[in-house]
């Protein structure tokens, strides 16, 4: 989608691949319909119940508190009249159907839109009881999201339409690959402009010669790399221009690019032009072959008895004549080349789109709206969008009818977006003394390192058991619910949502989480416990290393080598038998075989204890 020609082709060298905190605590506005249609493979797949609903919801819990973002959904609006030969071909994109000789009419794609509208409406539904902001645009998602990034009420776009660059776009995250050390692949335009020398209307001109989304074809005979070449000639407040004369029949562009090139190629010292000069045969240089015989020429540089050297293979004279004919060459190639790109554009109908143009200038895309108060942006003109906490037992209901999840399931998932608002609410007014309602800050367990990416790993303490209705619990609800989806839950997880579902552990009939979590969200949120952590860690380390300095001291004195006292062994001692090396071998095999059987049946039935309990009942202990 987008500008054709492999357009992310020609950026992909200028691309930035930053790491998992590029968007931490950063505001970043989502294509809600690319995340949708880049899965439309599994919307029609027949294992998996309802897949746009599964994707949102892992990859907004993965956006929002894996990475810190402060998401921002954009769908969107009416399309434009513009765009319907391309909504044709992507009606037809799955049934092999050449769609180029098709006319284009209204209403063909009305079926499959319908379907995917009710997609759209459903993820909004989610994203709503999840607290994020949603926007609708006016026409194209991308163009809002453009809008958004280049007023500054966003850091970022993530869309994979190249179109957001000819909207406005400052920042484009075309990938996200959570599963890497560096998981944005980021474009900026700065880097674009810095590179390419392209700025907004360059794109826009190239994109109407290479075509887009509302003009497949653009100018025929023109790729991607002819394109560039040619709106490279001009600077972005002409390039627009230059496209609405070519396409008159004015050509006041072939002065302007002979200027050009007189400037980088002619130095403003040299002459005017003058015929070439005669050269020598023999070496090459400025001169007659039968003058040259009597002396040496003076590019050859060789004494006048020995004469001139024989010019190698592929010789070039550098002599001012020769570097201006080949200079006046080059220009004439230039001229012929740009004259008949002039001629293609001026043979297209109807070129350039004057509503295409101003579609993509146009920076009135959508209205601002927001309720609610946990965060919140806004623009010089007060509006404003925001974030809620999000709805939870309303959003259990919600995957409940839709997903047939169970709601330990849900609440089990949930828990990291939650744990990241509680955190960050605590950094602000620690009066907040429950996670959930239900679980107690218990302790840091560990430093975890993953991708090159440091965490905390927080132990959760639940409040109130509720052992004593394991049993009755776990019948009732898996009666209830089918087995075979529930299964399908845990093992289908898609490769772009990581499943961060925390883990469980019951000690004691005491029920505890271990999440991982952000090490400033939990500096802020509680620097006491981080203090002593550490000061805890450090203790430890200064006594594993006396431990092992006494160690090294007393293994030192007993290695006290026998020839350092000076004392003869004798022959039996020096040398020990294999014999009784082998009983005493015997005799400490005999002796842990017996500790084994002493330790076993302890250890089994501590065994036996800790697994007694199914993963699904220890999730409905801690949920429910």
């Amino acid at each position: 989608m987008g500008v054709g020609g492999k357009f992310w082709d020609l950026l992909k060298p200028y691309a930035r691949h930053e790491g998992p905190d590029f968007l931490r605590e950063k505001r970043v506005a989502v294509d809600l319909s690319y995340w949708i249609v880049q899965h439309e493979t599994a919307i029609k797949a027949t294992h998996v119940r309802k897949p746009h609903l599964r994707l949102i919801f892992f990859r907004t819990i993965n956006l929002f508190s894996k990475f810190g973002a402060l998401p921002v959904f954009v769908v969107d609006g009416t399309p434009s009249p513009l765009k319907s030969k391309a909504r044709i071909a992507r009606f037809f994109r799955f049934s092999g159907v050449d769609v180029s000789g098709l006319p284009v009419a209204e209403g063909v794609s009305a079926e499959r839109n319908k379907t995917f509208l009710k997609c759209v409406q459903e993820c909004v539904e989610l994203l709503e009881l999840f607290g994020m902001p949603v926007l609708k645009a006016n026409g194209e998602a991308e163009a809002l999201c453009a809008q958004l990034n280049a007023e500054g009420l966003v850091d970022a776009c993530i869309t994979a339409d190249s179109d957001a660059f000819l909207f406005g776009a400052k920042c484009v995250i075309k990938c996200v690959k959570p599963n890497t050390k560096e998981p944005f692949e980021c474009y900026h335009i700065s880097d674009v402009e810095a590179g390419l020398g392209l700025k907004r209307k360059h794109l826009i001109a190239i994109s109407l010669l290479v075509g887009n989304d509302h003009d497949l074809n653009g100018v025929q005979g023109i790729g991607l790399e002819k394109a560039l070449r040619f709106v490279q000639s001009f600077s972005e407040d002409e390039i627009l221009n230059q496209l609405h004369e070519i396409s008159n029949g004015n050509s006041p562009s072939l002065q302007i690019v002979s200027k050009v090139v007189d400037e980088i190629i002619l130095c403003p010292d040299e002459s005017p032009a003058r015929s070439k000069t005669s050269h020598c045969s023999f070496c090459g240089h400025p001169g007659s072959k039968r003058a040259h015989f009597k002396s040496s020429c003076e590019y050859c540089g060789t004494s006048t008895s020995q004469g001139c050297t024989r010019k190698a293979e592929g010789f070039k004279c550098n002599c001012s004549s020769c570097n201006k004919d080949r200079k006046e060459k080059e220009q004439q190639k230039h001229e012929n080349w740009h004259i008949k790109v002039c001629n293609k554009i001026s043979t297209e109908p109807n070129f350039p789109n004057d509503d295409i143009i101003r579609m993509y200038l146009c920076n009135k895309h959508g209205n601002f709206t927001g309720i609610g108060s946990m965060m919140r942006i806004a623009s010089g003109d007060g509006l404003c969008v925001s974030w809620r906490c999000p709805d939870t037992e309303i959003l259990v209901d919600f995957l409940d009818f839709h997903q047939h999840w169970e709601p330990s399931y849900v609440r089990q998932r949930m828990l990291p977006m939650l744990s990241t608002i509680y955190l960050r609410e605590m950094a602000v007014k620690p009066e907040k003394t429950m996670l959930y309602g239900q679980y107690v800050f218990d302790s840091i367990q560990r430093v975890k390192i993953r991708y090159g990416y440091q965490s905390y790993v927080i132990r959760w303490r639940k409040v109130t058991s509720t052992a004593g209705s394991i049993v009755r619990t776990n019948s009732v609800e898996e009666s209830d619910k089918p087995q075979e989806e529930i299964v399908e839950i845990d093992e289908f997880i898609d490769h772009l949502d990581e499943d961060t579902a925390p883990q469980i552990h019951i000690d004691d009939e005491c029920c505890f989480l271990l999440t991982d979590e952000n090490m400033e969200l939990i500096r802020g949120a509680f620097p006491e416990e981080v203090e002593r952590f550490w000061h805890e860690k450090e203790l430890k380390a200064s006594k594993r290393r006396k431990g092992s300095g006494f160690k090294n001291e007393g293994s030192s004195e007993k290695s006290e080598s026998p020839k350092s006292k000076r004392v003869q062994l004798r022959l039996t001692e020096f040398y020990r038998s294999a014999k009784v090396a082998a009983i005493h071998a015997k005799q400490g095999d005999l002796a842990n075989n017996s500790e084994n059987q002493e330790d076993g049946p302890s250890k089994g039935k501590n065994k036996v204890s800790s697994s007694n309990l199914p993963k699904s009942v220890r999730r409905r202990l801690l949920f429910e």
